[in-house]
């Protein structure tokens, strides 16, 4: 097949009227589909609903260690909401802390802790501080340092994970106080971090005694297909360096059961453990227990996670072989585009010809089918190549996502041809 940039005028030309025809067509049919947020669909939250009934069905409140969890206590969550976040994430009970629905709020209020009271230093809002940041990344790892007025720099994301010499360039500077990862399925390029990825976060020396690493581990556990990628344990590896007070892991079952309604928790050293509770006892007494509870008898231990999330993969993996057979079929060859293929998490990362994804996306919205916006997998919502579009496939059924796909792979070769005729 000829790329797209050996054609001549004439045949780009024939190329544009063939393609305009066919937007304009979708067009016309007032279509609204979605495709801009990584949303478990309908079929995917009906896999939990039977979490509502377990309480219900047997009128006992009590978890393992007596405690009435309709009550006041237990700040730092009930032992087997604790046990079941520990299997998951390899680690003790006693380095747990179990939160209330949101990883994401748990990495807001830690890193306002931070600001606030310093990370066994000064408080970070007394200094000009500075974060890194994998890019593509996770937008919403941008706006809370944004918010914060943190000063984010880019580094950029390699096959297995950020780039780790500019890394241990970057840390020697004191003011670098941090970095946010998505260790297992990256944010947006469903990558996992290599072996020698984690151990070199492990061996990390920077100069910042307060460094802290944000290990956002949203998709530890949500394979899409028989080969599941393997992450390291970032502790395990930790141990050997003695670094282990650098990390911050979070993770949550928002994408297990029910996204808002779900519980989070955070995994950390002795040190780090003890400083966040030492601050919870004046800022809140325990978080929702009774959904401790709820989610602990549901799922009972790792394995019963596992294989809820066989049942989550039979509906995300369909979803995902659509926009990657769309992507082959319409795209391969044509060097206008080109994709990842995750094992698993919730997104595609996909890079269109530099200097035409916010083309993409305006073409797009305009026929009706919404995507993340451009830029927003870079700090401050700036790709400096105009390229990068994350694809969120889950939220949708198969038949509109089979159309929205449709209509983007023609809005990128429609985009893609105006720009090589200088349009």
């Amino acid at each position: 097949m000829t790329q797209y940039k050996d054609l001549s005028k004439e045949q780009l030309l024939k190329i544009k009227d063939e393609l305009v025809a066919a937007y304009e067509s979708y067009k016309a049919q007032g279509l609204s589909l979605d495709m801009s947020r990584g949303k478990p669909g309908k079929d995917q939250l009906d896999l939990s609903n039977e979490i509502n009934n377990v309480l219900v069905a047997d009128s006992d409140y009590k978890c393992e260690n007596g405690m009435d969890v309709r009550n006041y206590g237990i700040l730092d969550g009930i032992p087997e909401a604790k046990r079941l976040f520990a299997e998951l994430l390899e680690v003790e009970d006693k380095n747990v802390i179990v939160f209330g629905s949101s990883s994401l709020n748990i990495m807001y209020d830690y890193i306002a802790q931070c600001m606030i009271f310093g990370a066994g230093g000064k408080p970070w809002a007394s200094q000009e501080i500075k974060f890194l940041c994998p890019a593509p990344g996770y937008d919403r790892h941008f706006g809370i340092l944004e918010h914060f007025g943190i000063k984010m720099i880019t580094v950029p994301m390699k096959d297995d994970g950020p780039d780790m010499d500019m890394i241990d360039e970057l840390i020697k500077d004191e003011n670098v106080k941090g970095i946010f990862c998505v260790p297992k399925y990256t944010n947006p390029e469903g990558l996992t971090f290599s072996d020698e990825v984690v151990r070199r976060f492990a061996a990390m020396k920077p100069a910042a005694k307060d460094f802290r690493v944000i290990w956002d581990n949203a998709y530890i556990i949500h394979d899409i297909n028989d080969t599941p990628d393997e992450l390291l344990n970032i502790f395990e590896a930790a141990k050997e360096y003695g670094s282990e007070d650098m990390f911050i892991e979070v993770t949550s079952t928002s994408k297990i059961s029910f996204p808002g309604a779900g519980i989070s928790a955070l995994a950390a050293s002795d040190n780090n453990i003890a400083s966040i509770k030492k601050r919870m006892t004046i800022q809140i007494i325990g978080h929702d227990k009774i959904n401790q509870l709820r989610h602990a008898r549901y799922f009972k231990n790792v394995d019963g996670i596992r294989e809820h999330m066989k049942k989550h993969a039979e509906i995300v993996r369909p979803k995902f072989e659509a926009v990657l057979n769309a992507f082959s079929n319409e795209l391969d060859g044509l060097g206008i585009a080109n994709w990842k293929n995750p094992n698993g998490g919730y997104f595609i990362s996909l890079y269109v010809m530099p200097g035409t994804a916010k083309e993409v996306g305006r073409l797009c919205k305009e026929a009706g089918v919404v995507l993340t916006s451009v830029g927003a997998t870079y700090p401050y919502g700036i790709d400096p190549d105009n390229s990068n579009i994350r694809i969120a496939p889950t939220f949708p059924d198969v038949e509109e996502l089979n159309k929205a796909v449709e209509i983007l792979c023609v809005c990128i070769k429609l985009a893609a041809v105006n720009y090589l005729l200088g349009e």
